[in-house]
């Protein structure tokens, strides 16, 4: 029985992990890495292990990260069988139909800049295409149910646990049995914490021997979620007050819709505006509300009473879809009393980009982060209080008054990763991954009665 690490690892992005028994080979997530253009190198390189020698995936959600390579492992030989949770399964399809979109048109555009210098374009190519990302679907097979395991093979069993962190996400405890040798095998996958809004709260973990756990917020803890929300109504009344827009970076999944559902609160309960013009400019959040919709058996109490009385969690009065590119370039005609919502949440592509490029030079207006942002990204350059960033290739003097709201992110802070871990009982190693070198080192002190590791890109372990 063997572990190996092929992404994410001392790092917050590309979440790739394999674990090898009884003959098999299981991959857990296989996600792009984002941020810096040196990482589009990083994605395009070898996986550290043969895509077609791999039996089976199991994907713990279906944030970009952890599921945005699957096309290309597809593409360079994998015939195995993909297992995750049926919203988890929805929402990747979205996710990476969406990426290959956005990859053909980035790929389109440098072959028109090479074209105009003359250059050859024969070698500017995406990493893959719309076809691929369709023919990845057809590898996704069995759908797991929370806390129903799911025989894989001779000695291998697969359990997905609610991890609480996006719709259909969860860890996945793999109980692994070779020769005489039993382990007990759990990754958090991205975990959650308690009582956000829409989703149930994470599941107490099973118990396990060998733990490999996020760590993106390991060295700090989150602002209660009641302060974000006065905090994130404020800032909205504050901005309109001044005459300008309010500009959202978010994560098409599950920030928008919380975001939304707040918004909807405000809207009903006199914190905001009732009519207050609303725009979500992402195709791809749009659709993922639309299958929000469809899984409320992921919901919480709260979540749930309001759909049983008819509503929708996450319509408000003034709410506009702008899924047409037309209607995303009209939105810049409105000069003031608008909250802008689009993706992508680091702001490393997608139409926030545009909508900063008219907003971040305007004193008037704000930009609201409500989530993490991988540093090298543009988002993280703003939050870090860049004065001025380059946008399409033109220097953006940042005069738009920036707010960091930390209360709304959807990873357990590291209080909540430490209570987390301390159920899952007394286990004999712990690998930490998914986060930044300096929260690593914060989260690994603080873990009691187990080996620590925190392991390189391609570095392999005997279980």
């Amino acid at each position: 029985m063997n572990i190996s690490f092929h992404g994410a690892d001392r790092d917050v992005t590309g979440s790739c992990h394999l674990v090898e028994c009884a003959g098999k080979r299981i991959l857990v997530d296989c996600g792009l890495y984002q941020g810096q253009k040196e990482i589009t190198v990083e994605n395009s390189g070898d996986f550290g292990f043969e895509p077609g020698s791999i039996d089976y995936l199991l994907l713990t959600h279906a944030h970009l990260d952890h599921c945005g390579r699957i096309p290309l492992l597809v593409k360079r030989g994998f015939k195995g069988e993909i297992i995750t949770t049926a919203a988890t399964r929805e929402l990747a399809r979205l996710v990476m139909l969406d990426s290959a979109g956005l990859q053909e048109e980035d790929t389109r555009y440098k072959r028109r800049k090479a074209r105009r210098k003359g250059k050859d374009t024969s070698d500017i190519q995406p990493l893959y295409t719309t076809l691929d990302a369709l023919n990845a679907t057809d590898f996704f097979g069995r759908k797991a149910a929370y806390n129903n395991p799911i025989q894989l093979d001779q000695g291998i069993r697969v359990t997905f646990v609610e991890a609480g962190h996006i719709l259909g996400s969860a860890s996945i405890l793999l109980e692994l049995e070779e020769h005489e040798n039993k382990r007990r095998v759990l990754f958090s996958g991205d975990l959650g914490y308690a009582d956000r809004a829409i989703l149930r709260d994470p599941s107490d973990p099973p118990r396990a021997d060998i733990i490999v756990m996020e760590s993106t917020y390991g060295d700090r803890s989150h602002k209660s979620l009641t302060p974000s929300i006065e905090e994130l109504y404020d800032a909205i009344n504050s901005t309109h007050d001044r005459g300008g827009n309010v500009i959202i970076p978010t994560f098409a999944l599950e920030r928008t819709q919380e975001i939304l559902y707040y918004l909807r609160e405000g809207c009903n309960n006199g914190a905001l505006n009732k009519h207050l013009p609303v725009f979500l400019d992402s195709p791809m959040a749009i659709s993922a509300t639309e299958i929000f919709r469809r899984h409320p058996e992921c919901y919480d109490e709260d979540s749930a009473e309001i759909l049983k009385k008819g509503n929708d969690p996450f319509y408000l009065p003034g709410l506009h879809f702008t899924r047409e590119t037309s209607e995303s370039m009209a939105i810049n005609q409105v000069s003031a009393g608008a909250v802008i919502m689009a993706g992508s949440g680091m702001c490393t592509g997608g139409r926030v980009v545009h909508h900063l490029r008219y907003n971040l030079g305007r004193s008037k207006s704000s930009v609201i982060f409500v989530g993490f942002a991988a540093h090298g990204t543009l988002g993280r350059k703003i939050i870090d209080g860049a004065e001025t960033v380059k946008i399409f290739g033109e220097e953006i003097t940042v005069r738009a008054r920036i707010f960091t709201i930390g209360g709304f992110s959807a990873h357990a802070d590291q209080q909540g990763l430490l209570d987390w871990h301390q159920k899952t009982g007394s286990s004999t190693t712990t690998y930490i991954v998914h986060g930044e070198e300096q929260a690593m080192e914060a989260l690994a002190p603080q873990l009691s009665n187990t080996s620590v590791v925190m392991p390189e890109l391609h570095q392999r372990f005997k279980l």
